[in-house]
């Protein structure tokens, strides 16, 4: 029975372990926490009627938004990083817009 306690007690340690996060890779939660993110940084420039969300695509890692894509003018590029910085959650933007 201690051997079986053993066991799961090192099963459950490992499981918790894969799941932590490093300098160069996510944790379960902070995956998570980056999708609710993304998605609310998406939902913010769709509701903007002078941005197109097809036009601009939106990753999120650790906090850091990237915003990429091409967009219509440079006020339109400025716009979508003032939206992105005022979902909160957003540690930083970086901005790769394209203006074509």
């Amino acid at each position: 029975m201690n051997k079986f306690k053993l066991i799961i007690g090192f099963v459950c340690a490992m499981l918790i372990a894969g799941c932590a996060g490093g300098p160069t890779h996510e944790s379960t939660g902070e995956f998570l926490d980056d999708s609710v993110l993304t998605t609310k940084v998406k939902t913010t420039i769709l509701g903007d009627s002078r941005l197109k969300l097809l036009q601009i695509s939106v990753e999120t890692y650790k906090g850091v938004v990237q915003l990429s894509g091409f967009v219509d003018s440079e006020s339109a590029a400025t716009r979508a990083v003032e939206l992105t910085r005022k979902v909160k959650g957003v540690k930083s933007v970086n901005n790769s817009l394209v203006v074509k």
